[in-house]
């Protein structure tokens, strides 16, 4: 029976400690950074609320309002009648923002990627992906039967050559997380430029884990660097930063006009609620605005990041609000998570296959809502785990 297959595989998974569960945790308005589970009040170090705004009473408000007037739902996809007023207010202040020609809207970072990867790949085509790209993005070359060439993690070297390997291909797409989601450290942009002009390529970058936190204004990793002019499909989430939901593309009006007609998760899925379309044109006021929300997140991961460094941990480079804390062993490492949570703290175990086999770790994820105290009493905290589990000891003899 299917049935009993499914028991087994499930029984290999629970033995190798990497079965998931559904835990649930509720939120704490009146203390962001917080949040409930199982009773308890615990410090919230794995969201993606990286700038404190999904309790933002703005927010909250705006979608209340569209609410009333809107409805529930939008009833229909974009292209039949779900397409209410506040789609076309967000996307012409998301194309505002960018500086492009225009912007398009998609229900989720997976569905963006998976939809604006198979409309611009097909047959005949190739899509370079690195080999720490969300699995979003994997999903979506696989999906366009283009071929896959992966090249190691930044590692601009082997790029170049399966860009030279597939050099007569018809069309050839590079394709990078700005921010990569489990290392927090940061595509090699401007080596990417380089070859795209040289081989004749288009690139696209997720700016997932960076927009609302690099730039003057929150624009993102490409526009921090002077290279916004040079990616010509530049895709982000509004479910992080922007403490909501959905995902945004953002090019010139070909681009958008094509991802229209092509996108086939666009053209068949029900559009948004537009309450929740409204509380992102919201939340886009605020990040660009509240500067104050980018330095103090800057200020508090830097603080972290070099706090668990020197007390021994191993937590990868970059300057992100993303700080793995790198175990290895699967089952240590929810063990790690289980011993921070009594310790008052919430900080999953993320194991393979979301990372490498052996890099199981415990992924921080900061927050403006944290304070410099928090953090403090929660680096005490790691450290006094770090060293009743063990972790610290192998890492100072790695």
């Amino acid at each position: 029976m299917i049935i009993n297959w499914m028991k087994k595989e499930l029984e290999a998974l629970n033995h190798a400690s990497l079965e998931r569960r559904l835990r649930t945790h509720v939120p704490i308005p009146e203390s962001p950074g917080y949040m409930m589970h199982g009773g308890r009040v615990l410090l919230d170090l794995s969201s993606n609320d990286y700038l404190g705004l999904a309790q933002h009473p703005a927010i909250i408000e705006a979608m209340r309002d569209a609410l009333l007037i809107e409805g529930a739902g939008a009833g229909a996809s974009r292209l039949v009648t779900g397409n209410r007023r506040p789609y076309g207010q967000l996307e012409k202040a998301l194309a505002e923002w960018q500086n492009c020609d225009a912007a398009l809207v998609f229900a989720n970072g997976y569905i963006a990627n998976v939809g604006v990867i198979s409309a611009l790949a097909g047959r005949g085509d190739v899509v370079f992906s690195d080999q720490f790209n969300h699995a979003s993005i994997v999903d979506g070359i696989i999906l366009s039967r283009a071929e896959h060439a992966r090249y190691r993690h930044n590692d601009i070297e082997h790029l170049r050559a399966l860009l030279h390997k597939f050099r007569d291909k018809r069309r050839k797409l590079i394709v990078t997380d700005a921010i990569f989601s489990m290392d927090g450290d940061q595509a090699r942009l401007l080596d990417l430029i380089e070859l795209k002009r040289e081989y004749n390529a288009l690139l696209m970058v997720d700016e997932a884990h960076s927009g609302g936190v690099y730039g003057l204004h929150g624009e993102g990793l490409a526009l921090a660097l002077g290279l916004k002019n040079d990616v010509d499909i530049h895709m982000g989430t509004l479910s992080k930063s922007f403490g909501v939901y959905g995902a945004y593309v953002c090019g010139n009006e070909t681009l958008i006009r094509w991802l229209m007609n092509k996108a086939r998760p666009l053209i068949y899925s029900t559009a948004l609620p537009p309450s929740l379309i409204a509380g992102t044109t919201q939340a886009l006021e605020l990040i660009q605005t509240e500067h104050w929300r980018r330095e103090r997140l800057f200020t508090a991961s830097e603080f972290f990041r070099s706090s668990l460094c020197m007390a021994g941990f191993n937590v990868g480079n970059g300057d992100s609000p993303i700080v793995p804390l790198i175990i290895g062993n699967n089952h240590k490492a929810l063990q790690f998570s289980s011993a921070l949570e009594t310790e008052g703290i919430a900080a999953i175990a993320i194991r393979p296959p979301t990372v490498p086999d052996g890099t199981a770790r415990i992924r921080f994820s900061l927050s403006a809502a944290h304070s410099l105290e928090e953090l403090t009493d929660a680096v005490t905290k790691i450290r006094r785990i770090g060293l009743r589990l063990g972790v610290l000891e192998s890492c100072d003899q790695s």
